[in-house]
């Protein structure tokens, strides 16, 4: 049946990223979590990986100029709400999708600085990692680095290992807005993960820590903050609520290969299924 009024828009987002065959992390985890969460997601491919959920077996990153134009092409036609960037592929991507979004200052942009992949497979160069902080972290409206990444992305060599609050205060002294550091890879009891903002730590969230290791758990973290901005929500509500949204998917996480657990992005379209009827 037609209607004489369009219907309301979801929220939209675009997402930047490398695909993953195993539907673990890349661009496949930002699609599940987006729509997950009620938004339309929109997929810019950066790269192609040989992967499964025990690593990255090879990346190839694809030319900037399809990644830009891929881009540029549904920026054009459709109004984003936020944007999201994870792995990239090379240097020259970074420059084009940097120079792609800073033709869109007032769009959200969360990322998500994947420089290795669980197993430890280098998915970032230092050439790479000087672009990130040069090219996009100034642009960016939240990054959602692990202890271990942002250590990496601010440590000078030959530094003693930096408290996080300390990696927090240099990477918005880059020019980012607010830096969300996941306490995954501490030794806590408790994962603790901390908001910061320019005028000191927003809020501090302790999850209960479970066992087993997870392919995609980041990507599915920074895809959720994505979509509850895109929502409308600020930005200490939206980190809440995405840290909420992903520890469920881990809690519910499956583990269909031979490697890493994959978080359970539709757990609640499972948790209330029926009975057997022979019960």
């Amino acid at each position: 049946m037609n209607s004489s009024e369009p219907s309301a828009l979801p929220p939209i987002v675009l997402a930047f990223a490398a695909t993953d065959p195993s539907g673990g992390a890349g661009l496949q985890a930002d699609i599940l979590t987006l729509a997950s969460m009620g938004c339309h997601p929109l997929s810019v491919v950066t790269a192609a990986t040989i992967q499964d959920t025990m690593g990255v077996e090879d990346i190839m990153a694809l030319d900037p100029e399809w990644v830009a134009d891929q881009a540029r092409c549904v920026l054009e036609d459709m109004p984003v709400n936020a944007i999201k960037i994870g792995v990239l592929g090379s240097v020259e991507n970074i420059t084009a999708i940097a120079e792609v979004v800073s033709d869109y200052p007032e769009v959200p942009l969360v990322l998500d600085p994947i420089l290795a992949s669980g197993r430890g497979d280098e998915l970032a160069t230092e050439e790479m990692i000087s672009a990130l902080r040069e090219l996009l972290i100034p642009q960016t409206t939240i990054i959602t680095p692990n202890s271990i990444e942002a250590r990496r992305l601010v440590q000078e060599d030959g530094e003693e290992e930096l408290e996080l609050a300390e990696c927090a205060r240099r990477l918005l002294a880059l020019g980012c807005e607010y830096v969300l550091i996941t306490g995954t890879h501490e030794n806590t009891s408790q994962v603790v993960n901390t908001l910061y903002g320019q005028e000191g730590v927003i809020r501090t969230d302790r999850w209960d820590r479970l066992p087993g290791s997870y392919h995609g758990s980041g990507c599915t973290l920074a895809s959720a903050i994505a979509a509850t901005i895109a929502n409308g929500l600020s930005i200490g509500d939206a980190v809440k609520d995405a840290q909420e949204y992903t520890w469920q998917t881990l809690k519910a996480a499956f583990r269909p290969g031979m490697g890493q657990h994959i978080p359970d992005r539709l757990f609640w379209a499972r948790e209330d299924e029926p009975s057997d009827q022979n019960d």
